[in-house]
């Protein structure tokens, strides 16, 4: 039987325990996950039962509670206010996720929204975000950043830097593995058997023949003949304004693009509330709702649980495969 999937609690000043505890409530024992935090930051009136033994009772607890790892934090939370004082937990609860799927007992892990800003003063978090720091625990892995969801998947080149260092963190060595990378996770976990991958230019209409800069003549094309050259099938650069109409999305199976919002932008236009985060290249099984820590709402009970049991439910597909 496979394990249960783990899920990271986040920032717990967030909608993190809401969006989980409202997951959990729809789910139940059709999808059991062991939540990984302090229950105290859970929504008030939610039926929560520990496992520390086995993770494997989940199956049994799910149907009428939601199963929960306890993760020891540094204080109480008030929503919608981060304390630095609980980054270490968030960072606690991330890693031990990790440390249960790498050895068996979980599936998958899906990871609740952090603030990487807390983090960063609160835990000294060296990483740009959550896919670097995974990548760090799975021993440095080469990864990259897919989002997903019924109408699109996208993958950003370079993701958590600054829009005026794109042009200088883009080189061809960093292109290809991000491309070969994508094309094996496409067709090992996600069953597509002869991906079609879409490529964006970096500069407006594709650079239009050199007169809107030169990446990708110098740059791109060559990468990408140099992958057509070994079999892949491989369009592109194309112009990024007009690769995400409904008819141009049918040509393809992942878009990969240049940078963070060029990629990010459209998916969470066309599936704000269902988009998944899904990291390739790890050893193990990660995926993320689409979305941030929202501490605007948090404490509201109006945060849209939608993303977050797509993540899951795609874990659950994903970690299937892989066990």
């Amino acid at each position: 039987m496979t394990p249960p999937i783990v899920m990271s609690c986040g920032d717990p000043a967030g909608i993190g325990p809401e969006v989980a505890a409202k997951a959990w409530d729809q789910l139940r024992a059709d999808l059991p996950f062991v939540w990984l935090g302090d229950p105290r930051h859970l929504p008030p009136n939610t039926p929560f039962t520990t496992v520390t033994q086995s993770l494997s009772d989940a199956r049994n607890i799910a149907a009428s509670a939601l199963p929960v790892y306890p993760i020891p934090f540094a204080r109480d939370v008030v929503l919608g206010q981060p304390d630095d004082a609980n980054a270490a937990g968030v960072v606690d609860a991330i890693r031990t996720g990790v440390e249960l799927v790498k050895s068996g007992q979980a599936s998958a892990i899906c990871t609740a929204p952090i603030a990487k800003s807390v983090l960063q003063r609160g835990a000294n978090f060296a990483h740009p975000g959550h896919t670097e720091y995974l990548a760090h625990l799975d021993g440095g892995a080469d990864v990259v950043m897919m989002l997903a969801s019924q109408n699109l998947r996208v993958v950003p080149a370079t993701i958590h830097i600054p829009l005026d260092q794109v042009a200088t963190a883009l080189t061809a060595n960093r292109l290809k593995r991000c491309i070969t990378i994508t094309h094996t996770a496409l067709m090992r976990q996600l069953g597509v058997n002869n991906p079609r991958i879409s490529v964006a230019g970096l500069n407006p209409h594709a650079g239009e023949d050199g007169r809107m800069g030169h990446q990708e003549q110098s740059l791109i094309t060559p990468v990408l003949d140099d992958l057509r050259a070994q079999g892949m099938s491989i369009s592109g650069p194309l112009p990024a304004d007009t690769m995400f109409h409904a008819r141009a999305r049918q040509s393809y199976d992942v878009a990969i693009c240049m940078y963070h919002d060029q990629a990010l932008i459209p998916i969470k236009t066309l599936d704000f509330d269902t988009g998944v985060n899904v990291t390739l290249g790890l050893s193990f099984v990660r995926t993320s709702p689409d979305h941030g820590t929202a501490f605007d709402i948090a404490g509201q009970n109006i945060a849209n649980p939608a993303s977050t049991i797509a993540a899951l439910q795609l874990a659950a597909q994903l970690g299937s495969q892989s066990a």
